[in-house]
């Protein structure tokens, strides 16, 4: 009368040892209203398709083939086919699970043993005919099908193809990220071209001018007007111009072969469009709701994915406390007689058993396979987490980084051009003896190195850009 209450007090305190933790959900991530006070809006710039953002078509056209034969993007693909055989796995242990069996031995029995002492005395029965004599060295055949299945009481499976899943679904978004990041690569690259491009541009047009003023130096110092040491001044600022031409050049060999690397190829040139300067940004700039859009971004999906995944690895941990039940079953011919093995019905054999079994030894096991588990749930919590936070500091940096680069912008074109004025004011002054040929140098360099600060604002610019766009999760379409 106590085994069946001693049994039924295990199996209650297994049922009841432990319970799930409840999923640390991606809504326990608070965000603000707006990004870094801005007003809140439906569009955004994240939603507009690459196609639309980026306005050159040389980009587009290098964009499409580096989405096409980048390695990266090549990788995340064999990933996700990856994840997808692990969710086959899964969906395939719900379902019970068959295999052709065939098997022939030959055994003995100990003459002092039940089997060896039964079989003797079975042949001396009446009641058996010749062929079903048992002989001392016993052979034994069997063909057949065997089959086991795993009944998921409590989930465990199920919670083990849903991981799968979301991990599957993690995967492609973290191809879409790979591709993101993919497309701003090659767009900074680009415009990093093109602004090489342009600062090459005006080191030409600098030294074809600096060329110019070492000419009329030396005609000067024949004259009488001017000394050695204006001669060796300009030609010095002359040669330094040249030598940062070779600079650029090189910068842009390096960015071409950069370029080529991210578009999977080798050796071929980079085609490019109008200059950077004559290059147009968007106008308006739109980032949306914080809650709406950093929840757009494919690696704030993946991690929200595979957080579930973990909770999903989390409840399958805790089924494990629970009893499992099993049915085997089997059917097939058997026979210790090969003359009689296709002897049917006789031949025939099946079985069928059902059982229930409950760990006992192994709770420290499945303990610490549950403490596991839930320590990783935390951990993909806190990925979430970084991936939310890390979106908002890029959307916020970018944004301002955006407004302060155009008012820079400005200030910097008029710099410029007011450099630029100086210049011809230095010259013509030199020429009536009213300057010195150190005013003309200084104001020569001057609107070289205004010049060039104001291509690489213009470069940094874009770059804001597309990082703005990039953190919007923009790029993947």
């Amino acid at each position: 009368m106590k085994s069946p209450y001693i049994l039924s007090v295990l199996v209650a305190s297994f049922l009841c040892s432990c319970k799930v933790a409840q999923p640390l959900l991606p809504e326990a991530v608070k965000v603000p209203e707006a990004f870094g006070g801005m007003p809140d809006t439906t569009k955004s710039l994240g939603y507009t398709p690459r196609t639309i953002f980026f306005k050159d078509e040389h980009l587009t056209r290098l964009i499409g083939e580096a989405v096409e034969n980048n390695p990266d993007v090549q990788i995340a693909l064999q990933r996700i086919e990856m994840t997808r055989a692990s969710v086959l796995v899964r969906k395939g242990a719900l379902l019970p699970s068959a295999s052709l069996f065939v098997a022939g031995g030959q055994q003995k029995f100990g003459a002092h043993t039940m089997d060896g002492v039964g079989n003797f005395d079975t042949n001396f029965s009446n009641n058996i005919t010749d062929d079903k004599r048992m002989p001392e060295h016993l052979p034994e055949f069997y063909a057949g099908l065997q089959s086991s299945w795993e009944i998921d009481l409590w989930k465990k499976l199920r919670s083990r193809k849903r991981a799968a899943f979301l991990r599957l679904l993690s995967s492609e978004k973290g191809k879409h990220w790979v591709t993101t990041t993919l497309v701003s690569e090659v767009a900074v690259l680009y415009y990093e071209l093109l602004a090489l491009d342009n600062e090459l541009n005006i080191i030409h047009e600098n030294i074809r001018l600096q060329q110019k003023a070492v000419e009329v130096i030396l005609v000067q110092k024949q004259a009488g007007r001017a000394n050695e040491l204006a001669v060796k001044q300009f030609t010095a600022q002359l040669l330094n111009t040249q030598g940062l031409e070779y600079r650029i050049r090189q910068e842009i060999v390096e960015g071409e072969n950069a370029l080529n690397t991210l578009l999977g190829r080798m050796g071929k040139p980079v085609e490019r469009g109008q200059p950077i300067l004559e290059q147009t940004l968007p106008m308006e700039i739109s980032v949306g709701i914080p809650a709406h859009m950093l929840r757009r971004r494919p690696d704030v999906q993946a991690a929200e994915l595979n957080l579930l995944a973990s909770h999903a690895d989390l409840k399958s941990a805790h089924a494990a406390f629970f009893p499992s039940l099993t049915i085997t079953s089997s059917v097939g011919l058997q026979s210790f007689s090969s003359s009689y093995f296709f002897n049917l019905p006789g031949s025939l054999a099946y079985s069928v058993l059902g059982g229930l079994t409950t760990p006992l030894f192994e709770r420290n096991t499945i303990r610490a396979d549950y403490k596991a588990a839930t320590a990783f749930q935390a951990e993909e919590f806190h990925h979430y987490r970084s991936a939310v936070l890390n979106g908002y500091r890029e959307v916020v940096t970018s944004m301002n980084r955006i407004e302060n680069l155009k008012a820079a912008s400005d200030l910097k074109e008029q710099e410029v051009e007011v450099l630029q004025n100086a210049v011809a004011t230095s010259r013509d002054l030199f020429n009536t003896g009213y300057a010195n040929y150190l005013e003309v140098v200084s104001a020569q360099r001057g609107v070289l190195e205004a010049e060039l600060a104001l291509a690489d604002t213009r470069k940094a610019q874009f770059h804001s850009l597309i990082a703005l766009y990039k953190a919007l999760g923009g790029g993947w379409e």
